[in-house]
């Protein structure tokens, strides 16, 4: 691990997570998350501690040991060697299916985490219970609205104001036309990867294929609710509320088929990712900047986590592979491997 820059000594976090976890998949998503320069001041600043849930149906360990693992790792001399026993611990506590050595996918650690930080930081302490609402007589921006300021009423923390944006996924009818709108949540997206005969796509032709319309036919026609009956529909996403910190899923795994892998280079920007063409309303600013990158090297069957991360402070990036940590250029941070990326919103837009 770095501190400010500065490596850890030999005996690195890095190393000590291969012989704790085996397949080192929370690895990269640890380096990433204390790279998140707002997560990162708001465990620095012992802000979390402000929105601890000390009920006692509501455990707070996890959010314990994570900033206190964060801290040490910002405020440790450069000497120093840093054991995550602990947090190792309370994840296990929390994600049982992560104990022992067997690799697991680090998109479906990284879900795991951020759900738990933001159980045990919920503002919200007494639910309020699900009633159904009739939002139809609203328009499209109005009911989007509403639909978050109810899932607010349930989930608000931290975690959510920096990683859980809003999308929107209309349904038309073929036959009368009628659209139908739905709103979710979403703390990342998970992107297909074209098939390509070139073996190179860009990031905004996997957002595209994303947001493509979908022609659903056959077993998949819903019900129009004008027709009430079941049509064949259009679907189409489209992104109703950018989150400040925006985490991209390649899909590099079939579902069907775990082991098999598409190696396929996706081009993403360094700066200035316009996704403005995506969003649901043409007022929306959406620029980004990437900040970090889990790499995945090799298949399930055998595979290795790395990850290059920029430091919040210098802007300088950082390769972490095993137990060793280097300098690296911005140029080499594409790479085949990359199967998550993290894109912080612009102050600009975020303003």
């Amino acid at each position: 691990f770095y501190v400010n820059g500065f490596h850890l000594g030999e005996l690195t976090v890095h190393k000590w997570l291969y012989r704790k976890f085996g397949s080192l998949h929370i690895f990269g998503v640890i380096q990433t998350s204390f790279n998140t320069h707002n997560l990162r001041d708001y465990c620095l600043h012992n802000s979390h501690r402000r929105d601890l849930n000390n009920n006692s149906r509501t455990n707070t360990a996890l959010m314990e040991e994570f900033a206190q693992l964060m801290q040490t790792m910002w405020t440790s001399s450069s000497s120093d060697a840093v054991s995550p026993s602990e947090f190792k611990t309370q994840i296990q506590r929390y994600a049982p299916r992560f104990v022992g050595y067997n690799q697991q996918d680090a998109q479906e650690f990284l879900r795991f985490l951020l759900d738990g930080l933001h159980n045990e930081v919920n503002r919200v302490t007494v639910r309020p219970r699900g009633t159904v609402d009739d939002f139809d007589y609203l328009t499209v921006a109005e009911k989007g609205k509403k639909m978050w300021s109810k899932y607010l009423e349930r989930e608000d923390s931290k975690i959510v104001d920096l990683f859980v944006g809003q999308l929107k996924s209309s349904l038309t009818c073929s036959q009368c036309g009628f659209c139908s709108t739905v709103f979710d949540p979403f703390w990342d997206l998970s992107l297909p990867i074209p098939k390509m005969g070139c073996g190179e796509v860009s990031l905004m032709d996997c957002v595209r294929l994303f947001t493509k319309e979908d022609m659903l036919d056959g077993d998949e026609k819903p019900t129009c609710y004008r027709c009430k009956a079941r049509r064949r529909c259009i679907k189409k996403f489209t992104i109703q509320k950018f989150p400040k910190i925006l985490v991209l899923h390649l899909k590099r795994f079939s579902e069907a088929r775990r082991t098999s892998k598409l190696s396929t280079l996706v081009n993403f920007p360094m700066k200035d990712l316009d996704l403005r063409e995506f969003a649901s309303e043409n007022s929306i600013n959406a620029v980004y900047h990437l900040y970090a990158v889990s790499n995945h090297s090799g298949t399930t069957m055998g595979g290795h986590y790395t990850a290059f991360c920029r430091n919040p402070n210098s802007g300088e990036w950082y390769s972490f592979n095993d137990s060793r940590v280097t300098p690296m250029s911005s140029g080499q941070v594409h790479s085949s491997d990359a199967y998550i990326l993290f894109y912080e919103l612009s102050s600009s837009s975020w303003m």
